[in-house]
């Protein structure tokens, strides 16, 4: 782990979807130690830090996609490749590998850092079936890769969006539950907005199978020390002690799809 921001040189740029774009740099020394699940620090000269999931963990490279939202990821959003930005990291822990039959749902901008994971599922020939969600057609990030994967029989994917402009005309939660009442599955990994991976919670309970969850908070240090992630009752850093959760812990979030805190730390309704 590096806890002091690396110059690192951005060596590729792929307009993933609307607002959103995946940006690769050279950083060998995040890039050996990084697992699926964990994020980075993301200096941007002159402007800010900001914490971004890794959506790609290459022999000496990392990717990570920025959806355009802010001043930071605005700034991120535009630069160019040759552009120089600093990264530390790699943080968190990460998803904990099930070689059965999995179902990974990512929401949104959320597939990005499930698709490390999907590639590591593969790879120990875990039976793998993918719901890759969003609200609109042009919104679905990762699907290209994720089409490459299941061209080649690796695993079974299936899309969802809310307007039924691509795949079936449904939120990913209502596939997945779909999906659960059709049959069992040893595992399930999910990432997007909380509300859908509270739903997804709430199917996974009744049916009494193992879930994993990454969730995203708004953090500062990325290290523990300034509680800006912090999650009631347990007082949980998301940060820290995740950002991947597992059912047993998920179940007992009572914030989790409800509130958040902003950058003074105050909760707001989600």
């Amino acid at each position: 782990m590096i806890n002091r921001p690396i110059p690192c040189e951005i060596i590729s740029i792929v307009d993933e979807a609307a607002e959103r774009k995946t940006i690769t740099v050279k950083c060998p020394v995040i890039a050996r130690e990084a697992h699926p699940g964990q994020f980075i620090m993301v200096w941007i000269p002159r402007i800010d830090e900001i914490p971004m999931g890794i959506s790609h963990i290459g022999e000496e490279e990392i990717s990570f996609t920025v959806h355009r939202v802010g001043e930071a990821t605005d700034a991120l959003y535009n630069m160019k490749v040759g552009d120089r930005i600093g990264l530390r990291g790699p943080y968190g822990n990460g998803f904990k590998i099930v070689k059965g039959k999995v179902l990974v749902v990512g929401g949104g901008t959320g597939m990005a850092p499930l698709t490390p994971l999907i590639e590591r599922l593969v790879e120990v020939n875990a039976d793998v079936t993918v719901i890759n969600g969003a609200k609109r057609k042009c919104e679905l990030v990762s699907l290209g890769k994720l089409r490459s994967l299941e061209a080649k029989g690796k695993i079974k994917l299936m899309i969802a969006t809310n307007d039924g402009s691509l795949g079936e005309k449904a939120t990913a939660a209502e596939l997945a539950e779909k999906l659960l009442n059709q049959g069992f599955y040893d595992e399930i990994y999910v990432c997007g907005p909380e509300p859908m991976i509270l739903s997804i919670l709430k199917i996974a309970k009744k049916k009494g199978i193992h879930m994993q969850a990454s969730l995203e908070r708004y953090m500062k240090c990325a290290i523990g020390v300034c509680g800006s992630c912090v999650m009631d009752p347990l007082g949980l850093r998301v940060c820290k002690d995740g950002p991947v959760f597992p059912i047993e812990v998920l179940e007992k979030l009572h914030e989790l799809g409800r509130y958040r805190r902003n950058a003074a730390g105050i909760k707001e309704p989600i």
